[in-house]
């Protein structure tokens, strides 16, 4: 019987077949190797957590103690420094860019301060500074109510826990300003025993319900979306305990929504200007991320937002939350073979397409609500306006839906054109619609429009004076917030202040 050498030196083959499954072994075991010891340290870590982190812990530094390559990436979410063709992480004065969206949300706070979204470092900042929320002068006072917060820092779930959930909401919004004092962080998103995936915000766990879904049977994968959902969402206050209802009950389309909200007999508010009931929606990004392909793949908000990183050997998923073109090679081309060029390309031409109806959009709408004006000032009543003001609200709530969620021309091309299309559509109607009124009424020619070309002339027209709520605004951020942070420096809400 010939020896195994003997065969190898008639059959070399044999012998590099030998080489080649010994290396593939050794591969395997090595990867074995690596996932055990990987399992390990994490089991190390979490055990570690679960003595230093306390539950509803919102203090993210402490987290940091523990996490410190995910603790370290997050804090990177305060800066300020990519741009892309459609915004990026720069905080700008969307009004000053876009005059006519003061004429749109007449009447409503954001007539008054909207600014491109920053990183989640900046959530309680930001809303702080806003002239939206007001200048409270006590606890009791200021427009909005507690429910504001909800999105803004991990010490909501924290108070929802200790005040409860309905007196959390109820209370006005200067109320919790000494306890809302950590942004965006850690236990937003985990269990600190465990560090699975959690949700901590009782509206989409309410949402689900009553769809008839069971959402602690959901998987992983679809938790890295879900826990972006907590907040990623279009939403209502609803009742005047202000308690906050994602409206999906009949769906979470653009026209499911609509229909929910019109057999609620819902409105935001009155318009300023044109007088129609209006909704404002807030930021359905969840909702259009579902009509896209990446979601109908099984692609979740994470693998773009939160992609795998590895430094020192060590595998972890990026807190460094922002837009995916900022890091195409350990986004996009995790998947995709193509060029970061092409890729980046491929994003602006989709972008590029939808803002060219929103544009037309815009300038639509915002010509329609100043001629329904006119006809009220002409002598109109209800009856004639009617079919106006329905169009319009329906033609900015396709406009506000699609405008006001976070990368939605990439995130559902298609639809989002869909949407803007059917929008303007419906703009069309209405300034044809109040045409005919005005020709009941005895007019005909062309509506007598003003200058409304910058920011500052759009919000004179409809009776803000700026100047004056940015003063009050200034005084209240000297005078009221240091005492916020006083206070909560007292009851060791704050490990350190940025």
């Amino acid at each position: 019987m010939k020896s195994i050498n003997e065969k190898i030196k008639e059959k070399p083959w044999i012998g590099w077949a030998l080489f080649l499954g010994t290396m593939v072994v050794v591969f395997l075991l090595g990867l074995l190797a690596s996932s055990l010891v990987e399992r390990r340290a994490e089991a190390r870590i979490v055990q570690i957590a679960k003595g230093k982190i306390k539950k509803l812990e919102s203090r993210n530094p402490l987290w940091g103690e523990v996490y410190p390559s995910e603790y370290q990436s997050w804090e990177r979410t305060a800066e300020d420094n990519f741009e892309s063709e459609f915004n990026g992480n720069t905080q700008k004065d969307v009004l000053a860019e876009r005059p006519n969206m003061v004429i749109l949300w007449a009447g409503y706070a954001f007539s008054k301060d909207y600014a491109s979204p920053r990183g989640h470092m900046h959530a309680v900042e930001d809303i702080t500074n806003t002239l939206r929320t007001g200048t409270p002068k006590t606890s009791e006072d200021g427009p909005q109510p507690g429910t504001c917060w909800t999105c803004k820092s991990p010490d909501v779930p924290r108070l929802m826990d200790s005040v409860g959930i309905e007196k959390f909401y109820k209370a006005k919004w200067a109320a919790w300003g000494s306890e809302v004092v950590n942004p965006i962080g850690c236990a937003d998103c985990h269990d600190p025993n465990t560090m699975n995936l959690t949700i901590t915000r009782p509206a989409l766990v309410e949402a689900f319900g009553r769809m008839g879904k069971d959402i602690t049977k959901t998987s992983h994968q679809e938790m890295r979306s879900l826990v972006c959902a907590q907040c990623h969402v279009e939403y209502y206050f609803k009742g005047e305990g202000k308690y906050l209802t994602f409206p999906w009950d009949e769906g979470t389309t653009a026209e499911e929504i609509e229909k929910y909200y019109d057999e609620v007999k819902f409105s935001d508010w009155t318009h300023a200007v044109s007088k129609a009931p209006m909704l404002k929606a807030q930021h359905p990004d969840f909702e259009i991320y579902q009509l896209g392909i990446h979601a109908q793949r099984g692609v979740s908000c994470a693998d773009c937002h939160m992609p795998y990183k590895t430094e020192g050997g060590v595998k972890f998923t990026d807190h460094h939350v922002m837009s995916p073109l900022a890091k195409i090679n350990n986004t996009c081309q995790n998947c995709h073979r193509e060029s970061e060029e092409t890729l980046r390309n491929n994003v602006y031409e989709r972008q590029r397409k939808a803002n060219e109806i929103r544009n037309r959009l815009e300038e639509e709408l915002s010509k329609a609500h100043l001629e329904a004006k006119f006809a009220w000032d002409k002598g109109a009543n209800e009856k004639q306006m009617e079919k106006t003001l329905k169009l319009l609200r329906q033609a900015q709530w396709r406009w506000d839906f699609a405008v006001a969620s976070h990368g939605a021309a990439f995130h559902a091309p298609i639809e989002i054109q869909r949407i803007l299309s059917h929008g303007l559509d419906k703009a069309m109607q209405a300034r044809l619609s109040v045409s005919k009124v005005l020709a009941a009424l005895g007019f005909s020619g062309d509506v007598p429009l003003p200058d409304l070309s910058t920011k500052e002339k759009a919000q004179k027209y409809i009776g803000l004076d700026i100047k004056k709520e940015k003063e009050a605004k200034k005084q209240f951020l000297e005078q009221t917030v240091p005492h916020w942070i006083k206070e909560a420096k007292a009851k060791k809400r704050l490990v350190s202040v940025n």
